[in-house]
């Protein structure tokens, strides 16, 4: 079934409001076997009309949100009704639920409303149990495609599409072969590694669909088939993977850390110059991060790291901030001060200014030191604007404490 959503609505082409609907829709319909072939976005006003009729000849099914409301610029429905050669006709019942959702709220009736409760011939009122307008089934005929209006606001189109939409969907496709969509969350691979490795081979066969999403330190490797054929080749996507999957089970990299932490009865500390405390930010996002979350220092300048953490003015002196003797005497420094079991340091520069041909721009060191255990420190180039620098870091701090917490199970 080719389905198409249309968003309408000035506002989000101004971009003052998020499209909230193309992600929880495609999620809702997806265990149905469906999928939105394509999405188109319009103005309020007469441009409606010219997507509307566009999708129209090549959709099965058109899902059409906002401009269902009251005022001059609310003009999907009538749009809606002369596009399917349908003339409007007061429905009572719409009216009644307006004008008593009105006395109900303590608003005054505006004689506009209702505009509202003007419905074409054949539809289906879907009603509106979180707002005044209500949503419509036009029938398809005459090849022209089903249409479903529904309401702009997610808080009203959501209730009413799983209350209309999906049973209408789940009906006209009982019986047919559904798929899945399993993904592994891949961290310290890149996609092109990720693709050479396995994803090549699994998108020559005819029964897969195999798909990416990348991000600072992380890829998303999707594949979509069969429920059999995703199980036969599991196995294969699992040996090539390896230590570098994040568990599903976990929503994050630091939902990962702090559950296993917890489940040991373990402890972190953590101290940072270039990621100015969002390696500690993320751990302390997950809830129950302050039984095993200790302490975390940010020593942005030389100074601070000399009295807080006690790394030696003269080393800093002569190696500089951003060294790998610098951030092992980090990372010593705040688990000895802490009594933690675990701690982590990051020291770089994220730019964009303060590189050198030594030490360019992107440049970050970073170390893991754990009680009764030799210091780990590794070196990583990443030319990323800040915000996206400061990710990938804090990204590959975690990955590197999973992975021990992760080896000494074994």
């Amino acid at each position: 079934m080719r389905i198409e959503l249309l968003n309408t609505g000035s506002e989000l082409l101004l971009g003052t409001v998020r499209d909230a609907h193309l992600q929880w829709l495609a999620q809702e319909i997806f265990p149905l076997g469906l999928r939105i072939s394509r999405q188109g976005t319009v103005p309020d006003g007469s441009p409606i009309r010219d997507l509307l009729q566009e999708a129209s000849g090549r959709s099965d099914l058109l899902i059409v949100t906002g401009g269902l409301g009251p005022t001059t610029d609310d003009i999907t429905r009538e749009i809606a009704a002369e596009l399917t050669g349908r003339k409007l006709h007061l429905h009572q019942e719409t009216l009644d639920r307006i004008q008593e959702r009105c006395r109900r709220r303590g608003f005054a009736f505006q004689e506009r409303m209702t505009r509202q409760a003007m419905v074409p011939e054949g539809a289906r009122v879907l009603p509106n149990d979180n707002g005044t307008a209500p949503g419509l089934h036009i029938p398809g005929r005459d090849g022209i495609p089903d249409i479903f209006l529904l309401p702009g606001p997610p808080r009203e189109l959501q209730p009413m599409a799983t209350a209309h939409l999906l049973p209408f969907l789940r009906e006209k496709t009982a019986g047919q072969d559904r798929h899945e969509c399993r993904i592994y969350r891949v961290v310290g691979m890149g996609e092109s590694l990720l693709e050479a490795k396995v994803g090549l081979e699994l998108s020559k066969r005819s029964d897969l669909e195999v798909g990416y999403c990348a991000r600072p330190n992380e890829v998303d490797f999707r594949l979509i088939g069969p429920k059999a054929v995703l199980d036969a080749v599991d196995p294969l996507v699992l040996e090539v993977i390896g230590d570098h999957l994040l568990p599903m089970e976990d929503d994050s990299m630091e939902e990962s850390i702090v559950r296993m932490l917890t489940e040991r009865h373990l402890t972190l500390a953590t101290a940072e110059s270039c990621t100015g405390g969002l390696l500690a930010n993320r751990i302390t996002d997950v809830p129950g991060a302050s039984a095993v979350f200790l302490e975390g220092f940010v020593t942005y300048s030389n100074a601070s790291k000399t009295a807080l953490l006690g790394v030696p003015a003269e080393l800093i002196s002569a190696h500089g901030a951003v060294s790998e003797l610098v951030v092992r005497a980090m990372v010593e420094g705040v688990l000895a001060k802490s009594g933690a079991t675990h701690a982590l340091a990051t020291t770089g520069i994220a730019g964009p200014g303060g590189g050198s041909e030594e030490k360019p721009v992107g440049t970050v060191w970073l170390a893991l030191s754990s009680k009764g255990e030799e210091t780990v420190s590794w070196k990583q180039h990443l030319p990323l604007d800040r915000k996206a620098f400061k990710r990938a870091v804090t990204q590959s701090a975690l990955d590197r404490l999973r992975r021990h917490l992760k080896s000494s199970l074994k």
